[in-house]
């Protein structure tokens, strides 16, 4: 079963970091998680998620790379059901 890392911040460059050592991972930027510069994560292959609804309301819903799907939480809870969560919130 696959890692999926939830991030926010402050905690959430730690997670991104880790996340990035982990050859199956996958990450969810939650809450002010949406601030952080997943493009690094997103060069290193890994799916990147946002919850739109924190995107938007932070003004993010459009600056964020192409590659960051955005979600709602129904689909968190399917990632979460799906995947090993390690969490950074």
């Amino acid at each position: 079963m696959a890692n999926i890392y939830l991030l926010d911040l402050p905690f959430g460059r730690s997670g991104l970091d880790l996340a990035r050592s982990d050859a199956d991972a996958s990450v969810v930027l939650v809450q002010d998680g949406v601030y952080l510069d997943a493009r690094a994560a997103v060069q290193a292959g890994m799916k990147v998620y946002a919850i739109r609804k924190d995107a938007e309301q932070r003004g993010l819903a459009g600056r964020l790379p192409a590659s960051v799907e955005l979600i709602d939480y129904g689909r968190l809870v399917d990632l979460i059901v799906e995947h090993k969560v390690v969490n950074f919130t």
